[in-house]
């Protein structure tokens, strides 16, 4: 009865805001769960939670020796969270940071976009044909500065004729990333972080292995071509995907860019709507 009590009373004071705070918290938890799903950290957290519920248990049994080493542990966890997640954290925090409002890499207009791609897959199949190993890198969101000042730069516009030039064997470039940035080449010969993804399949070798980590730290869109087989994949957001056609790459890509093109739209038009009442409000 007392239980049931306590339950009634705490009904009693829930508002909206208690509410809004409960689904708020609820969504910060489950978005963190899902980044750090099916990585080392999940494993980790899974570690930190059964930390957590022995001290208590170990108290309870009056093990104090045991109670002592959980406290301390626990204490100083803290900073080795903070070290030990910290591939994570960085993931998460530049997660949270792919806003609408930081739209400047993502094309602005549909026409070009198709153009663009066009291009890119048309490359992307004669390099598949000869068996050119090819890494392409098509910046979104994220800002790719930092890996951009690895290679050297170009300022080209995008054309297959010369996606396939750079790719070309034993030529200054051929053997790094190529980064485009709406319809430029802005730089080739680039060096992309290296997954620590120790579940893969041990067939894929270097180039695919930096192509998943790119898309790790990043929402960047990675194709690689096989030097071995000529096969077509593609690398998005920590997860890679084989055996592309020409045309399922183009769809795929499309789509993919499309979307973000809609949101960023659809974004700008709440936001006149609001600047629209606003000032009508205002007068």
């Amino acid at each position: 009865m007392e239980l049931l009590q306590m339950v009634v009373n705490s009904v009693r004071y829930i508002n909206v805001s208690s509410v809004m705070d409960i689904l708020v918290v609820s969504y910060i938890l489950y978005k963190g769960y899902m980044l750090m799903k099916e990585t080392r950290a999940e494993q980790l957290l899974k570690g930190i939670i059964l930390l957590i519920f022995l001290i208590p248990i170990s108290s309870f049994f009056n093990l104090t020796m045991l109670n002592w080493i959980l406290t301390k542990t626990l204490t100083i966890g803290v900073l080795s969270i903070v070290i030990i997640f910290q591939p994570e954290i960085r993931s998460g925090l530049e997660h949270l940071g792919r806003t609408t409002f930081i739209d400047k890499h993502i094309m602005q207009d549909e026409k070009a976009m198709k153009k663009l791609i066009y291009e890119i897959v048309n490359a992307v199949e004669n390099l598949s044909k000869s068996k050119t190993g090819a890494l392409i890198v098509i910046e979104q969101v994220t800002g790719l500065e930092d890996i951009i000042k690895t290679g050297t730069k170009l300022d080209a516009v995008v054309s297959s004729a010369l996606l396939e030039n750079i790719f070309v064997v034993n030529t200054p470039l051929h053997d790094g990333a190529t980064i485009i940035r709406n319809d430029r080449i802005v730089s080739a010969g680039c060096f992309l972080p290296l997954t620590h993804n120790n579940s893969l399949n041990r067939k894929l070798g270097t180039r695919h292995r930096a192509a998943i980590g790119m898309s790790e730290n990043s929402d960047a869109l990675v194709i690689i071509v096989s030097e071995e087989t000529g096969t077509i994949s593609l690398a998005v957001h920590g997860r890679i995907t084989r055996e592309y056609t020409k045309e399922r790459l183009k769809n795929l890509l499309i789509r993919i860019m499309k979307n973000r093109l809609e949101k960023r739209n659809g974004f700008r038009e709440k936001v006149n709507k609001w600047k629209q009442k606003f000032q009508k409000t205002k007068s």
